[in-house]
């Protein structure tokens, strides 16, 4: 369908041969008179019939003067009909007529002389009622001074989809003269605008008639030829009075730059967002590997497709990660995230891998010199110097990497590795914002992860020295069968100062030691190491429980104010008898065959350390087949169960049928170590037997 024929009002078939009249004349109801030479009216129209009130057959050979004009008027009245009539120059003006109802109205006049084939010669006048035609000036003045100064840009096209006229603005607008536009269309006009979709609104408003409003238009102007504009356009339909279509009219604003200020708005409220959803997420632990996967799982999807988080692997092991100008980086991946994308989980380095990147890759540049690499358009040349190989590059461009972002993640002034970033499916390339957004998240982020490799190597540290302060193995002693445990706390918690020994001595006997050292970390682990030698040695002795129990708190008290509770029983399997004493410890479970299990009711005493307070010993049956089982805390002691509730459980886990010792420590480990109870956890059992 051409523009022509879609002007048509309400949409209907398109009009076929003249188009009819406008309506502007009868807005205006223009009347025309014809005099002949004498002043008679000679011709009558309808429109003078409804003007001055006579019909033709009361106006018709009437002297025009004597039916129109008030008497003190028709001198004036000669005078200007004689001029018209002797010289032929027009008369325009306005002059008071006489209605036929006696009322007077000042009407608009045109008059001039006309001449027929004969030589007569008559007087044309053609009249509107003056209010009317002051009315339709005002308007057309108005609506031409609202045109010419608006700043908006106003333009008129035709039916055709042609420029008929333009305002200054929309000139300015354009960077093209008003001359210049007319009866050209919009790509004529402007090739760089995106007129398919301009001229199908025109039509589709051409067609309905219905306006359309701030319709957005994207491209350049030769007034600014270098910059891309977004304009609001507005499309509305132009029809006279009879409805005829006489084209559309648009206005349009050029909104730039609140359309940008928006965008930047936007843009920061996101970024805001983002950085406050990352200050909830990561480092909820001190957890480095989990604390990793945090950074990650914020990055992805609202920053990149793909994700990972990479540090030195000199780093992790907490030494410097300084690289030299010609120093390959050696990383290590803690977490990797990616949008359902095979191929670019394919190309990253899985997590836990250490990775050696050569010197002129783009990530080692970034963790040698501290500073981002962005990389908007990426290209082959680029995506091997952001893969590690030349088949993970390969793997990169299958996946669609078309842009790459690597932050440095740096704490305390050293970099500790970076965040890599690549974008696959978003279409849209890393630009300043997201640098500023990535490096947000890096800053906050790094701070987490520093924590937490610091401390993950000062636990690691305290684990070993824990657990070289710890036996392998309970010894095999004479008439006894051993079994033991050393769960440490969870990863998020340092490590604490439990500690067990199984210590044989003279006569065949055996002592069984349990203990906890209040506090956690390195300190508590070396107090632990210092307190299980001093046992030891004690033990050597042949002192009583008591009595080693008094030395020992003597020993803990010089330990920079420590405080430890402990169990300390010797097994005699001879006498079948177990002498036990306690520090403030819980009491250890008696399993015997055909009975319940049972907690020993002992002097509880006070923890070692605190001194002044005497220890007692407490001498118990144990005969082949018994079980005594020794515990610390963590074991059973929770944030939502009371401690008779626990021991009630660990009880209730004890009785039933005889089990391997190996089985009833994992049970209880299984069952009863909570995972709200961030504690270290020491279990000992130990089953009497006969004697060979």
């Amino acid at each position: 369908m051409s523009p022509a024929e879609a002007s048509v009002p309400g949409g209907g078939d398109p009009v076929r041969g003249p188009v009819r009249p406008g309506g502007l004349l009868d807005v205006l109801n223009v009347a025309s008179v014809v005099l002949d030479a004498k002043g008679r009216i000679a011709l009558w129209s309808p429109q003078a019939e409804e003007l001055f009130g006579y019909s033709a057959q009361e106006a018709l050979g009437q002297y025009a003067a004597r039916l129109m004009v008030h008497e003190r008027h028709i001198e004036l009245v000669g005078k200007l009909f004689a001029d018209v009539m002797s010289t032929g120059r027009s008369w325009a003006g306005g002059f008071p007529i006489r209605h036929k109802d006696g009322s007077t109205h000042v009407v608009e006049f045109r008059n001039m002389r006309l001449m027929d084939d004969k030589g007569d010669v008559f007087a044309l006048g053609l009249a509107a009622d003056q209010s009317t035609v002051r009315r339709l000036e005002q308007d057309v003045a108005l609506s031409e001074r609202i045109v010419q100064q608006s700043p908006i840009g106003l333009a008129v096209f035709d039916t055709d989809l042609r420029f008929v006229s333009v305002n200054p603005a929309m000139e300015r607008m354009n960077g093209v003269p008003a001359e210049e536009h007319v009866g050209r269309t919009i790509r004529e006009v402007l090739p760089s605008l995106d007129a398919d979709a301009l001229e199908s609104a025109y039509l589709r408003v051409l067609r309905t008639g219905e306006p359309v409003i701030d319709q957005s238009a994207v491209g350049r102007t030769p007034a600014d030829p270098d910059v891309e504009h977004i304009w609001s356009v507005s499309v509305y339909r132009l029809d006279d009075a009879l409805e005829n279509v006489l084209g559309v009219a648009t206005s349009v604003v050029d909104i730039t730059e609140p359309y940008r200020a928006g965008v930047e708005a936007e843009n920061a409220r996101r970024r805001l967002a983002v950085i406050a959803d990352a200050s909830t997420r990561i480092g909820t632990t001190l957890d480095l590997e989990r604390t990793a996967r945090e950074l990650a799982d914020v990055a992805v999807p609202e920053l990149a497709d793909v994700a990972a988080v990479q540090l030195l692997d000199t780093v992790v092991e907490g030494r410097s990660g300084t690289l030299g100008p010609a120093e390959p980086a050696v990383l290590r991946t803690l977490a990797v995230r990616a949008e359902q994308r095979a191929d670019a989980v394919q190309a990253a380095d899985a997590p836990g891998t250490v990775v050696r990147y050569a010197p002129d890759r783009l990530i080692t540049a970034c963790v040698r010199t501290g500073e981002s690499v962005v990389v908007p358009r990426a290209k082959d040349e680029h995506l091997a110097r952001i893969a590690p190989s030349s088949e993970a590059a390969v793997l990169l461009g299958r996946a669609g990497v078309h842009s790459y972002l690597a932050v440095p993640l740096i704490a305390r002034g050293e970099v500790l590795g970076a965040l890599d970033l690549k974008r696959t499916r978003n279409p849209a390339s890393f630009d300043d914002d997201d640098l500023l957004l990535a490096r947000e998240l890096a800053a906050r982020a790094a701070v987490q992860i520093d924590n937490a490799r610091w401390y993950e190597n000062a636990r690691t540290t305290a684990l070993t020295l824990q657990r070289s302060l710890l036996p392998a193995h309970p010894r095999v002693t004479p008439g006894l069968e051993v079994s033991s445990r050393y769960q440490p706390a969870g990863a998020t918690v340092e490590v604490g100062g439990d500690w067990f020994d199984v210590i044989p001595l003279d006569g065949d006997r055996t002592a069984l030691v349990v203990g906890d050292v209040m506090g956690s970390g390195i300190n508590a682990a070396a107090t632990m190491g210092r307190l299980r030698t001093a046992t030891t040695t004690l033990a050597a002795l042949g002192l009583d429980p008591a009595v080693l129990l008094e030395n020992l708190d003597k020993t803990t008290s010089g330990l920079d104010h420590s405080i430890a509770t402990c169990v300390y029983a010797v097994y005699d399997p001879r006498l079948r008898r177990c002498r036990i004493a306690n520090a403030g410890h819980l009491p250890p479970a008696r399993v015997r065959p055909g009975r319940p299990p049972e907690l020993l009711d002992l002097p509880t005493g006070v923890p070692l350390g605190v001194g002044g307070v005497a220890f007692a010993t407490t001498s118990v049956d144990f005969e082949p087949g018994d079980e005594l089982v020794f515990y610390t805390d963590g074991l059973v002691e929770t944030r939502s169960h009371s401690l008779d509730e626990r021991l009630d459980e660990l009880l209730a886990l004890l009785d039933g049928p005889a089990r391997p010792l190996e089985e009833v420590c994992d049970l209880l480990l299984r069952e009863l170590h909570h995972p709200d109870n961030h504690d270290d956890v020491a279990l000992l059992i130990a089953r009497a037997r006969e004697l060979p």
